[in-house]
């Protein structure tokens, strides 16, 4: 982490830039303080490319000013909650560069301060429980014209105090009493109609088991904990903000050893794709997706099994900006930011996905040889790789028609010189057929002065230069071809099931790729030559049978706005 010496050479790249600034200048808020952010997910589900948003405002903020930023585990809800959405969340956050040092806490660390604070809140007559039921609760909340209703408001603090223990002890069954704080039942913000702070629950938490049986909402959780860990500024999303009321309330009137403060910041929405928890887990336990890491998901274990780099994602955050007006981002602009890493970084490559035989019949038979092909363009230091060439070759179907058609100039019976690339120069003079018509070889020669794919005699090549795999060495993998999950821009609206799209996933058998493939390892990313990017799966790919994944196509539709 950088250290800023002082806070006026951190340049303001947001928002809540200026106002860390502000709280930091000579007689601010939190003078002589350092910036402590953190991130708090809920461990019921895997993080997704919104919560990448998230994670970098909140470490990227406390990065800027020389700060520290926890990360949080909000497990006040024990209901879905699993350690193997921690280990998950741990990992994703560690993959895309950041790191929590020490400051690593659970929401349940702080379970019997929060517990003791909810006693000072009865004690102060801020606090009573509360046997509506949650219907009951529900008709009696009023309207912007009408105030709330308990007919338990003004129960005597020692009878309040008396059922609360009793809760604690285990004495009422789930949905009997709620302790709610006693505030304004008037209020225009119906998040401080004497909302509920706690909730008995009797479902084993994964951490205390069976100690506790009455919960703390996150509401009331939420300043307690970032009090506790002297967080000076606590980053939310911006559905907190009418929240941030009660969130100061429980910081004014309970014991606590500082006051931070509450920024809230808009979310992030991307088309083509749902972000909610609940829908993600929908589609994992409906058996729509392969799990929670299924290429397809916007979480991001799905993402960095389709290839997506760290890099990517968080260049994707930081273009996206931080405002308070939320919006949805097109999911190109996602693709658009891979794209421009893998073209820096990954190797070129040759594979054929739809492969049909291409015989050089003025190839002498039984030889081969051996070519310089370079990497990557971008990265000399990359150098050359060697592939073998040899009479049999495969290349992509698309690349032959039986017969000549407007403006086509691959290969054709009679038809352009076409390069193979980083070899030779080709033309086709036949093909042969089965008898249901299906092209089963394509003959073409070869011009053998024409070694490296351009002509040593001037020629002018009107044909198109084509990828191609040596049939000799080339090995057999499955390539799946991913798109987008659901059909329409904004599946959100209407059941969001129907918009699954049937085309989001093609398996391919059968294609040829590089010798050179045969080694490569899980995660790693290639360019296929004029196919599109590529990555070993991660999971399913075995030694001896790859798999790997289309992470984004090499056609970049994406038009950023200059």
């Amino acid at each position: 982490m950088s250290n800023a010496k002082n806070f006026d050479e951190v340049v303001s790249t947001n928002f809540i830039d200026d106002f860390v600034k502000e709280d930091m200048a000579p007689g601010g808020r939190t003078e002589g303080m350092q910036v402590h952010t953190r991130f708090p997910p809920e461990p019921n589900g895997y993080l997704h490319v919104g919560h990448a948003k998230a994670i970098y405002i909140d470490f990227g903020t406390a990065e800027r000013f020389g700060g520290v930023c926890n990360l949080r585990m909000d497990d006040t809800n024990p209901t879905k909650e699993d350690v193997e959405y921690v280990d998950a969340i741990k990992e994703d956050i560690h993959w895309l560069g950041y790191d929590w040092g020490d400051g690593f806490f659970y929401a349940s660390d702080y379970f019997e301060d929060m517990y003791k604070g909810a006693e000072e809140l009865i004690e102060k007559g801020l606090a009573y429980v509360c046997e509506l039921s949650q219907d009951e609760m529900r008709e009696m909340r009023g309207d912007l014209t009408t105030p709330a209703r308990s007919p338990y408001r003004d129960r005597p603090k020692e009878e309040s105090l008396d059922l609360f223990r009793r809760m604690r002890a285990g004495e009422f069954e789930d949905g009997k009493m709620t302790l709610r704080a006693k505030i304004d039942l008037a209020s225009g913000n119906f998040n401080m109609r004497d909302p509920v702070i706690y909730r008995i629950n009797h479902t084993p938490h994964h951490r205390t088991g069976d100690k506790w049986c009455i919960y703390p909402m996150y509401d009331y959780a939420h300043p307690f904990e970032d009090a506790l860990e002297h967080i000076t500024h606590s980053l939310c999303s911006l559905e907190f903000e009418d929240h941030r009321p009660f969130y100061n309330w429980v910081v004014e009137n309970v014991t606590l050893p500082s006051k931070p403060r509450q920024i809230e910041f808009a979310r992030l929405g991307i088309n083509y794709t749902v972000m909610s928890k609940r829908k993600l887990r929908a589609l994992v336990e409906g058996g729509y997706v392969d799990g929670w890491d299924d290429p397809r998901m916007p979480t991001l274990c799905g993402l960095r099994r389709r290839g997506y780099t760290p890099r990517s994602i968080r260049n994707f955050s930081e273009r996206n900006g931080v405002s308070k007006v939320n919006s949805t981002v097109e999911f190109g602009f996602l693709e658009h930011c891979l794209r421009e890493d893998l073209d820096q970084n990954a190797k070129r490559v040759m594979g054929v996905l739809h492969p049909v035989k291409l015989v050089i019949t003025n190839y002498p038979e039984g030889e081969s040889e051996r070519l310089a092909v370079e990497n990557n363009p971008h990265r000399p230091e990359d150098g050359m790789r060697e592939v073998t060439f040899s009479r049999t070759l495969w290349v992509e179907a698309e690349d032959f028609l039986t017969g000549p058609a407007p403006k086509y100039k691959r290969l054709y019976p009679g038809g352009p010189e076409c390069r193979l690339k980083g070899a030779y120069l080709i033309k086709c003079v036949g093909y042969e057929a089965d008898e249901n018509g299906n092209v089963t070889e394509i003959h073409a020669e070869y011009d053998p002065q024409s070694r490296g794919g351009d002509p040593a005699d001037g020629r002018k090549v009107k044909g198109a230069t084509l990828h191609w795999v040596d049939a000799e060495t080339a090995f057999t993998a499955q390539v799946r071809l991913y798109d987008n999950l659901f059909s329409v821009e904004n599946p959100e609206e209407g059941d969001f099931l129907d918009y699954l799209s049937e085309a989001s996933l093609q398996v391919l058998e059968g294609c040829k790729l590089e010798s050179g493939l045969k080694d490569a390892k899980p995660g790693e990313s290639f360019q296929f030559m004029r196919q599109g990017y590529f990555c070993v799966d991660s999971k399913d790919s075995k030694p001896g049978a790859l798999v790997f994944n289309r992470s984004v196509k090499l056609k970049d539709s994406f038009k950023p706005v200059k």
